[in-house]
């Protein structure tokens, strides 16, 4: 049976930020095929290393849905993927250290998984542009516009061969910044 895994990224109460932990009951309340799990991906890229190595059987595709300020129109979604590679040790350290502080971050997320060689070969980002970063509730007008078509592109991704989607944006480790 394949296993996938859709995991949410994000801090609670920071609008648009919070668009991962917003959706993540409405994702586990879904009635997924078997060998669909839905969890929450802000407890620490150690500890979900750990859980990784632990698994008795690995997943085989990893979606994860998250806000990321990339400079796009605020609601924009990008398809995003995760095609591996490591920055240079400094920055790889940087980010374990920025981690293990609290931050929750899905690029740290990528690269400490790719450092210890956790992902599938199937990793991909649903990733949100969020508007102005700030404490709240709410979604921003754009933010909300598009929480059904976020919802539509992960089902089609964990279920289906994802040939529905448009193209992806390579996202390479090496070419993240700190």
């Amino acid at each position: 049976m394949r296993r996938v895994l859709i995991g949410t990224i994000g801090y609670f109460n920071l609008r648009d930020y919070s668009i991962g932990p917003h959706l993540l009951v409405q994702l586990k309340n879904t009635q997924w095929p078997p060998g669909i799990e839905v969890d929450e991906m802000n407890w620490g890229p150690i500890a979900i290393v750990q859980q990784f190595q632990s698994l008795p059987e690995p997943f085989d595709r990893v979606i994860f849905l998250t806000a990321r300020a990339c400079g796009r129109l605020v609601g924009t979604i990008t398809l995003r993927h995760w095609v591996g590679g490591l920055p240079d040790e400094e920055n790889i350290q940087s980010r374990i250290s920025e981690a293990v502080t609290g931050v929750i971050s899905t690029d740290n997320l990528l690269i400490i998984g790719e450092h210890f060689k956790i992902w599938p070969e199937e990793v991909f980002l649903v990733d949100v542009e969020p508007g102005k970063e700030e404490m709240g509730e709410t979604f921003t007008p754009e933010v909300e516009a598009v929480l059904d078509d976020v919802l539509e592109i992960i089902h089609e991704l964990a279920v289906n061969n994802s040939s529905a989607l448009p193209d992806f944006e390579e996202m390479k480790g090496n070419e993240l910044l700190i």
